[in-house]
């Protein structure tokens, strides 16, 4: 960390365990909505929904969150590491 701040360079502290610079946690989320939605009943059915949902992820889906990491990144700074819209 002296070395960022000797040459004036501003460090965000945990910036990786921020979820807003993690797309995982996005879809996370969307998993977790998607199998709420399917109203397992039991473990069984809780575990089948998972893996159903998680195969009709995209890769385009994957890709757009990679896409707008950078923005990502810029709304976090801009936020001084607090909550962003992502």
């Amino acid at each position: 960390m002296e070395w960022f701040k000797n040459k004036h360079i501003q460090v965000l502290e945990w910036p990786s365990q921020s979820p807003d610079l993690n797309p995982i946690e996005n879809l996370w989320k969307e998993l977790k909505t998607a199998v709420h939605k399917c109203s397992p009943s039991n473990l069984t059915e809780l575990e089948l929904f998972c893996k159903e949902e998680w195969e009709k992820i995209s890769v385009s889906r994957c890709a757009k969150l990679i896409e707008t990491y950078p923005k990502r990144l810029t709304a976090v700074i801009t936020a001084k590491g607090g909550a962003t819209k992502y």
